[in-house]
């Protein structure tokens, strides 16, 4: 009942251009998404001025566990807190205002992936999570957000993957770890740490925007349950002791 059961989602060849332009999410014209570019680092190119920007969002957005995928940036910037998705939208806003184009992959992940972060809550972590992974396109090529601090293969032998528990999100964990989501980093026979291929129940490919993919797709949990849970989780600090 937390989900839009009547969502039917399932695997897409969907392919995507990718875009530039400021949406409802990504309002990269708004004044606080321009005062965070204000106080970037300058760079010569556009890849370090993203790694860049990931450090400023990471030190000025306190990680918590917001479940409105579809909140514009601008108001995740002036709370200065928000959830991974809201995070890595922010990342996306940055590189459009800098006129790097983006486009979102959307992954279905199993519910049980978020276990480890919720281990007294498990009944309510919703069978499947939709994700919205941004890719950004770069030196004529799309790269996502799995390789903005380095290969698959260069992350991957920095030891340790990504757990989902403690403080580290997936939004931390791209700058030191490979966030493997199509089991890259596994050779044959063996697998790697990093491989979270495991983990997804559905690719529903590449759409223009974030605003795009939960217009075709809906959110992770419907407006009745996000409702109801967002007055707790919206200030519920990642990482954070449960109670029971």
């Amino acid at each position: 009942m937390l989900t839009p059961w009547w969502q039917a989602r399932t695997a897409s060849v969907n392919t995507s251009a990718g875009s530039t332009a400021a949406t409802r999410i990504l309002d990269w014209n708004s004044v606080p998404v321009l005062k965070l570019m204000a106080d970037l680092e300058p760079a010569i190119d556009p890849l370090t001025r993203l790694r860049s920007a990931h450090g400023l969002i990471a030190a000025r957005v306190r990680p918590v566990y917001a479940v409105d995928d579809q909140q514009p940036v601008s108001e995740t910037l002036t709370r200065r807190r928000g959830s991974c998705s809201q995070r890595l939208a922010v990342l996306e806003a940055v590189a459009r205002a800098m006129r790097v184009a983006t486009r979102c992959r959307g992954l279905l992940v199993d519910g049980r992936f978020w276990y480890p972060r919720f281990p007294r809550l498990r009944h309510l972590v919703p069978t499947e999570v939709l994700l919205a992974w941004p890719e950004f396109h770069l030196d004529s090529q799309w790269i996502s957000t799995t390789e903005l601090f380095g290969s698959v293969e260069q992350l991957g032998g920095s030891g340790g993957g990504f757990t989902n528990s403690g403080g580290e999100t997936l939004f931390d964990a791209v700058a030191r770890t490979a966030v493997d989501w199509d089991g890259a980093s596994s050779t044959p026979g063996a697998c790697s740490a990093c491989d979270l291929s495991a983990a997804v129940l559905a690719d529903l490919g590449h759409f223009d925007s974030r605003d795009q993919l939960f217009a075709t797709h809906g959110q992770t949990m419907c407006w009745g349950a996000r409702t109801l849970t967002a007055p707790v989780l919206n200030r519920w600090t990642a990482g954070h002791p449960q109670r029971a």
